[in-house]
């Protein structure tokens, strides 16, 4: 796990401030002082550049063989007033943008931080004012909170916990079980009290130790389809085409990295390859790109082949003509001889919830990717030192449901009839789908004719009540379900009424303040994309794999922007992501695809779930045997075991509801047996962050 943090003080509590004994763990230093900052972790020293306006250069530190952890101090650490800039991750920026890029933050124009291809961080230093700059989805986050009269950041969030020793937020958990996708109840918050997140498309300013979050990006921008304005639609697939391979190109540009020996990737770049469009689209387009080959050198190319591309061949699952239709798929594209093909077969040990009980890395917070981390880990560990995924094409492509009813409000009413009738297509024949047309015009027009205060006071009436009928259903039901302001998660229905009544208060208050004028389907796109980049980055922690570096093109700034400037008719018609990607590819030069490519791939994902929950249900049922959930007082113990007996044998049960229930009962676990803290020094915290959470009705282990 890599992050970044540093702090801003206060003037008055410079002299002598006891912060200053306090120093992260395995940190490396980018610039010290006052309001200094470290990279912890295994950064590659092409991860971290540096730029100083007095120097005029731009500097990797990490290749510096003087400095201490590899990290070359600042050279104007003594300066009274020092303008720097610090990147991390994967940019693309030249040595001469990046000095652009300082001046123009010094000046006041934050967006030019966030332009070039890439993700990563960015953080400007003018004088004693800190700014660090989030990105547009939230797959890079921001945390901050108060501490020592002043203000600390970093770029996740338990060790900001550690070092202000906070409690476990249980309200939070609640809300994020029973509206995961909704700010209304989330807010800023996150599993620890007082550590809060930056939300996307916003930069943290801190000026001595006080903070002020600013947006830097238009706000009709920040929305999945949110352009209004007439748009070409060939012109914004070319912008689309042009971000994804820029984005891809960030990866392939940057020096290769052999992994240790004892580590399991391979040397070079590498790319998930399955018979969907989002993955597919990355492979294809990173094999065909001229570049620098997949190892230093060229050793171990095999005659060319630079990209390791590979499929998950789920053995253990069933549906075998779905499975072997998309490996025969999968193996069709990876004919092209720049490409070495890796099946990983997957057994009954890749199940979800096969690896419950072995243990695995904390992350910052819950995420239902942690049943099944050993299923991806598996896969993952035979790619690439540099690893392409798919992860977020679908809530930057794909239009959400509630992008119907800003087309009522756009009085662009005929494009209604092509996902209503392909909704009908997907319903079982009878008389009812003859009228599903009509009951989705009536929603959607019923969502573009409800306040935004009345829409969120009806869902916290829904919490109270109950009412959880179709939350975790699928085909219509689901869309006609997220064509609301606020939709319950699946979760919600195994809430204990203390929490759904904590979580109807958080929204009875988000309504009351008063806001913006705002479309349906603006909000519900930004919001559902912000919780799809926030599990994205779970991801990234779960399924770590010592000497990888999992990259995520889609989740990019300027991808994300692309994906925006989509004409919202576009973008609402069935299969649009698959279509856009086609043509993205064709305008490439790939032209030949197999046949079913960009099927949908949600049914194999259901498939699984249930049948590790009926592999694995005795495992599952003895983490519950004792909840610390229901010490928490979020759910009934008993409640959840029948519940999840009745998945096991084949009920018609939420899964993905199941799902984020075990994933945060063995967060939960994980947390409460962590021991140690991020934190070393004189003033360091010697408490774990749980210690005013769960733990104040379970006893603390050692």
């Amino acid at each position: 796990m890599r992050w970044l943090v540093g702090w801003s003080s206060p003037a008055a509590r410079i002299p002598g401030m006891a912060g200053r004994a306090v120093l992260p763990l395995a940190a490396q230093p980018l610039w010290q002082g006052t309001d200094p900052l470290w990279a912890v972790g295994a950064w590659r020293p092409d991860e971290i550049r540096l730029v100083e306006a007095d120097s005029g250069r731009s500097r990797h530190p990490g290749n510096d063989p003087n400095s201490r952890f590899g990290q070359a101090r600042s050279s104007s650490r003594t300066a009274s007033t020092p303008t720097r800039l610090a990147v991390l991750g994967a940019c693309r920026a030249t040595d001469d943008e990046l000095r652009i890029g300082l001046y123009a933050g010094r000046g006041g124009a934050l967006r030019h931080l966030s332009m070039w291809p890439g993700s990563y961080t960015a953080v400007l230093q003018i004088g004693h004012r800190i700014t660090v700059v989030g990105d547009l989805a939230g797959a890079r986050p921001v945390f901050h909170t108060r501490w020592a009269g002043g203000t600390a950041y970093a770029t996740a969030a338990l060790p900001l916990a550690d070092l202000v020793e906070a409690g476990l937020d249980v309200t939070h958990l609640a809300a994020r079980l029973a509206c995961p996708d909704s700010p209304e109840a989330l807010g800023d918050g996150t599993p620890y009290q007082d550590v809060r997140r930056l939300p996307p498309g916003h930069a943290l300013v801190l000026r001595e130790g006080a903070a002020d979050i600013t947006g830097y990006e238009p706000r009709a921008s920040l929305a999945v389809g949110g352009t209004r304005t007439p748009v070409d639609p060939g012109q914004a697939v070319t912008g689309v085409r042009d971000a994804l391979v820029e984005a891809v190109r960030a990866r392939l540009d940057g020096p290769r990295h052999v992994p240790d020996p004892d580590d399991p990737p391979a040397a070079g770049v590498g790319a998930d390859l399955s018979g969907g469009s989002a993955s597919a689209t990355l492979a294809l387009l990173a094999a065909g790109l001229p570049g620098m080959p997949g190892t230093p050198l060229g050793h171990g190319t095999e005659a060319g082949q630079r990209l390791v591309a590979v499929t998950f061949n789920d053995l253990a699952t069933g549906g075998e003509p779905a499975r072997d239709a998309e490996l025969d798929r999968a193996r069709r594209m990876a004919a092209d001889p720049r490409l070495r093909h890796v099946v990983v077969p997957g057994g009954a040990g890749t199940l979800p919830y096969a690896d419950l009980l072995d243990g695995g890395p904390l992350t910052d917070e819950p995420a239902a990717i942690l049943v099944s981390a050993e299923r991806h880990r598996r896969r993952l560990a035979a790619g690439g030192a540099d690893h392409l995924v798919g992860l977020g094409a679908r809530h930057v492509l794909d239009a959400h449901p509630a992008r119907l009813a800003d087309l009522l409000l756009d009085r662009n009413r005929r494009h209604l009839f092509g996902p209503a009738t392909a909704l009908a297509r997907a319903e079982p024949p009878s008389a009812r789908a003859a009228f599903v047309p009509l009951t989705v015009y009536r929603a959607a027009r019923r969502l573009a004719r409800t306040p935004y205060r009345q829409g969120v006071e009806d869902a916290a009436s829904r919490l109270l009540a109950g009412r959880f009928d179709d939350t975790g259903a699928g085909g219509l039901a689901a869309s006609l379900a997220a064509l609301t302001w606020v939709r319950p998660g699946p979760a919600a229905r195994w809430l204990t009424g203390e929490a759904l009544a904590e979580v109807s208060l958080r929204l009875q208050d988000a309504a009351a303040r008063p806001g913006g004028a705002v479309r349906p389907g603006e909000r519900r796109a930004r919001a559902a994309l912000a919780r799809a980049a926030a599990d994205a980055r779970v991801f990234e922690q779960a399924v770590e794999v010592r000497g990888q570096r999992l990259h995520l093109p889609y989740l990019d700034n300027q991808v994300v922007r692309a994906c925006q400037a989509l004409p919202e008719t576009l973008r609402v018609r069935p299969g649009a992501r698959a279509n856009v990607l086609r043509q993205v590819l064709a305008a490439s030069g790939v032209r030949d695809l197999p046949p079913g490519w960009g099927a949908p791939s949600a049914s194999a994902t259901a498939a699984a779930l249930r049948t590790g929950l009926r592999a694995g249900a005795d495992a599952v049922l003895d983490v519950l045997s004792a909840p610390l959930l229901a010490d928490a007082g979020l759910v009934d113990a008993a409640v959840l075991r029948k519940a999840v007996r009745s998945a096991a044998a084949g009920a018609p049960v939420p899964l993905d509801g199941l799902s984020d229930l075990i994933a945060t009962e063995v967060w939960l676990r994980r947390l409460l047996l962590r021991r140690g803290s991020c934190w070393t020094g004189a003033d360091a915290p010697r408490q774990r962050a749980v210690a005013a959470g769960v733990p104040r009705v379970l006893p603390l282990p050692g």
